[in-house]
């Protein structure tokens, strides 16, 4: 299976969804991972409650360091456009997908990143 690590700076909401949805859809594929180069601690209400309008439980996530995962060699590190924020990932491949933080955004738009997320992850596994 190949080892997915998707970083951002706080591990609260794009990285967080990104590793949900890698788990829904490259189960069997794909070990999926987030961390953050310096995370909240919490995983974003906002991204919670985001996920569960698609039935993906995120409380059971948790914010984390780039300490705090596996310290292997990824197959693709994918940070989501925090840019030299994101230390360097042991990674065969590496991308940033420049995806603006949803955080302070209103539900309609915050939603349209999570599809974005989404989209780019089934994308991501079929590559792969």
């Amino acid at each position: 299976m190949k080892k997915i690590l998707f970083v951002c700076v706080e591990n609260s909401n794009r990285s967080q969804m990104a590793e949900a949805f890698a788990k829904i859809h490259g189960k069997g594929k794909v070990e999926a991972y987030s961390s953050g180069s310096r995370p909240s601690g919490i995983i974003n209400p906002k991204a919670i409650a985001a996920m569960k309008d698609l039935g993906y439980d995120l409380t059971t996530h948790q914010s984390k360091s780039l300490e705090e995962i596996p310290q292997i060699k990824y197959d693709y590190a994918i940070t989501m456009g925090c840019g030299d924020e994101c230390p360097f990932i042991i990674a065969d491949h590496r991308d940033d997908w420049k995806l603006d933080d949803p955080k302070l955004m209103e539900s309609i738009e915050f939603n349209k990143v999570r599809n974005e997320i989404e989209r780019r992850v089934k994308e991501l596994i079929e590559r792969v």
